[in-house]
C-alpha cells in the first residue's frame, strides 16, 4: 500500500468511527494530507500503525455535572476530558466552557494539541476538555458552584504528572481558581495540577499575554525571513479576548498598527489605530460589547456581523476568535486587498478551502498549531516553575516564550523545505510535530 493509500485508509477509518464530528474530521484530514512524504521516507511508521494509533484518543471521559443556580433550581451540564496522547509527557490542554461544546469539538482540539505541544519542545502530551456550560450571564456564585461540581468528577482523572488542564474559551482566572480550590479540597494536596493560576498561588508571569505575544513573535520571525519587520505594517485582528488584546499590544510595541478588532456581535475599524486601553476597559473590566468603543472614539466605525472584518485593507491578518471564522470569501477579500501574511491566533480559525486559497495566492499562512502555541508553551513553563516551587521574572518567562516561538518557526520552515513543500507552513508544522510523537511512540512499544 502506498503512503497516500495509507493516509486515505486511516481517514476513512476516522470517518467511520467518529460520525458527525466534523471539526475532528477536518483537523485529522489536515494532518494526514501532509504526512505521505514522511511515510515514504520512514515506512516503519506505517508498519507500526502509528497513524491509526495517533488518531485514536488514549482515553475519553464524559460525565454529568449537576449544580444549583441562584434560584435553587437544579441544572445539568455535560463535562468532557479527552486524554489524547501521552507519548511526550502528561496530557496538557485547556478546558472550554461554551454552549457549543460537544465531544467532536473536544476531540478536534485535543488532536490539534498533540502536535502543538510537540512543537514547543516541552515534555507535554496532548489533551483537551470542557463543558456546554455557559458562564456568560451567570453570577460568581453560580460559576463557583458549577466549577466545584465539574472538578468533583474531573479530579479523579487529572494530576501534575498525569493530566494538567488549563483555561480556554470561557475559562479565565476566576474559573481556574474555583476549580483549583475544589481539587485541593478533595485531594488534600497543593500541586501544579492546573495552569493559568493566580500569580500569588503558583501562576506564571506572561501567561495572560502568552498566546497573543507568541503569535506576534512567530509572525516577526516570518517577517525577518522575508527581510522585514512590523514597522509600518497595518494589521487586522479578529476577536477581543486575551489573544487579540495581547497580540495587539505586542504589535504596537513593535511599530505595527492594528486597525480592527471584533467580538461575536461585530467589529470596529479605527483607521487611526486601535486604542488598546479602551478595548481593555470595555472587555476586561466592564465586560461589555466591543461596539462601546465607537461612543468613545469618533474616528472608529462599528459594523454588525464578524465576517466583514476581512474586507479591511491590511498587510497582516490574525484570526484570533474561534474555529472556522475565516472562510474562502474572507480569504478572497484579504488577497484582493494585498494581505501578505495570515497567522492563526485561535484554534483552526481558517476553513480548509480558505487556507488552500491563501497558500495558492502566495500569502504566507501560519497554522494555529504553530502560531498559537505560545499559550501552552507558557503553561508548560508554569508547570516547570511549580515543580521547582519558584517563580520566574516577567523578563525571563517572556524570553523563554520568544525562544520557543523562534524555534517553532525554524522547525516548521526546515520541515516544509526538507519534504518538498517550501513555504507551506501547514505541511511543515504537521510534519515537525508528528515526527517527534511518532518516534516516541515507536520507542515506547505498542501502547
Amino acid at each position: 500500500m502506498s503512503a497516500k493509500e495509507v493516509t486515505k485508509s486511516v481517514y476513512e477509518l476516522v470517518l467511520k468511527r467518529n460520525p458527525g464530528e466534523n471539526e475532528f474530521h477536518q483537523a485529522v484530514k489536515e494532518v494526514l494530507d501532509s504526512l505521505a512524504p514522511v511515510l515514504e521516507e520512514c515506512p516503519e511508521y506505517a508498519d507500526a500503525k502509528i497513524l491509526e494509533r495517533v488518531v485514536e484518543p488514549e482515553r475519553v471521559i464524559m460525565f454529568r455535572v449537576p449544580w444549583l443556580d441562584d434560584k435553587g433550581v437544579p441544572q445539568i451540564n455535560r463535562g468532557f476530558r479527552v486524554e489524547f496522547n501521552s507519548a511526550l509527557g502528561p496530557y496538557k490542554g485547556g478546558l472550554r466552557f461554551h454552549p457549543s461544546v460537544y465531544l467532536g469539538i473536544i476531540k478536534f482540539l485535543g488532536f490539534e494539541q498533540i502536535f502543538k505541544n510537540s512543537l514547543t519542545g516541552l515534555m507535554m502530551g496532548g489533551g483537551k476538555g470542557g463543558t456546554d456550560f455557559d458562564p456568560k450571564g451567570k453570577s460568581d456564585n453560580e460559576v463557583m458552584k458549577f466549577c466545584q461540581s465539574f472538578m468533583t468528577e474531573l479530579c479523579k482523572h487529572i494530576g501534575p504528572d498525569t493530566d494538567v488542564p488549563a483555561g480556554d474559551i470561557g475559562v479565565g482566572g476566576r474559573e481556574i481558581g474555583f476549580m483549583f480550590g475544589q481539587y485541593k479540597r478533595i485531594r488534600n494536596e497543593f500541586t501544579g495540577v492546573l495552569t493559568g493560576k493566580g500569580l500569588n498561588w503558583g501562576g506564571s508571569l506572561v501567561r495572560t499575554e502568552a498566546t497573543g505575544y507568541g503569535l506576534v513573535y512567530i509572525v516577526e520571525e516570518l517577517l525577518k525571513a522575508q527581510g522585514g519587520d512590523f514597522k509600518g505594517k497595518t494589521v487586522v485582528v479578529s476577536g477581543s479576548g486575551n489573544v487579540a488584546i495581547y497580540a495587539t499590544e505586542k504589535i504596537q510595541q513593535l511599530g505595527g498598527k492594528v486597525v480592527a478588532v471584533s467580538d461575536s456581535n461585530g467589529f470596529i475599524y479605527d483607521p487611526e489605530g486601535i486604542k488598546l486601553d479602551t478595548v481593555k476597559q470595555i472587555k476586561e473590566v466592564e465586560r461589555k460589547r466591543i461596539k462601546e468603543y465607537v461612543s468613545i472614539h469618533k474616528s472608529a466605525k462599528y459594523t454588525e456581523g464578524c465576517l466583514g472584518i476581512w474586507g479591511i485593507k491590511c498587510d497582516i491578518a490574525l484570526p484570533c476568535a474561534t474555529q472556522n471564522e475565516l472562510d474562502v470569501e474572507g480569504a478572497k477579500l484579504l488577497v484582493k486587498n494585498g494581505c501578505k501574511i495570515v497567522g492563526e491566533g485561535a484554534n483552526m480559525p481558517t476553513t480548509p478551502d480558505a487556507a488552500e486559497l491563501l497558500i495558492e495566492k502566495n500569502v504566507a499562512f501560519l497554522p494555529g498549531k504553530a502560531a498559537n502555541a505560545g499559550g501552552v508553551a507558557v503553561s508548560g513553563l508554569e508547570m516547570a516553575q511549580n515543580s521547582q516551587r519558584i517563580s520566574w521574572s516577567f523578563e525571563k518567562a517572556d524570553a523563554e516564550l520568544k525562544n520557543i516561538m523562534v524555534n517553532i518557526f525554524k522547525d516548521i520552515n526546515d520541515a516544509a523545505e526538507k519534504y518538498g513543500s517550501k513555504g507551506n507552513y501547514i505541511v511543515g508544522a504537521n510534519i515537525a510535530g508528528f515526527i517527534k510523537i511518532a518516534d516516541a511512540m515507536l520507542d515506547q512499544g505498542l501502547v
